[in-house]
């Protein structure tokens, strides 16, 4: 796995895999949200409606800041949390009548992970590179 990644490194360079990387965990940040607000607003029940969305989405917008500031470690950290998501989809894609709900949300916490994983390791290093010039 090493050896492929340092392959597409020296194939393509680090500012377009670090600009694809980035591509890839804003489109699945933003679709995940998605369809979190969506399954939220399809669950509000009682005296708050809101605690349905805040719990699903709130993990994923403590994120925000590292998203916009392009910081590697907190990428890294959103790929672990991403993880979450993605057991979360595979549970409600069990659910009768959640399938659908269930697989989107998979998918996209697969690709906010791919994404997010692939771009904590090329923009440090091409950090470190900056730093050696």
């Amino acid at each position: 796995m090493r050896r492929w990644v340092e392959g597409l490194e020296a194939r393509h360079g680090l500012d377009m895999l670090t600009e694809r990387s980035r591509r890839l965990v804003l489109a699945s940040y933003v679709i995940l949200l998605a369809l979190l607000l969506w399954s939220g607003l399809a669950m509000q029940a009682g005296t708050h409606p809101l605690t349905p969305i805040l719990i699903r989405t709130l993990p994923l917008i403590l994120f925000l800041p590292s998203i916009l500031g392009r910081r590697p470690r907190g990428h890294a950290w959103l790929a672990f949390v991403s993880l979450l998501y993605f057991v979360q989809g595979v549970m409600l894609a069990t659910l009768p009548g959640q399938g659908l709900l269930g697989i989107g949300e998979s998918l996209a916490a697969l690709g906010l992970f791919t994404g997010s994983m692939f771009y904590a390791r090329f923009r440090s290093r091409q950090l470190k590179a900056k730093r050696r010039d």
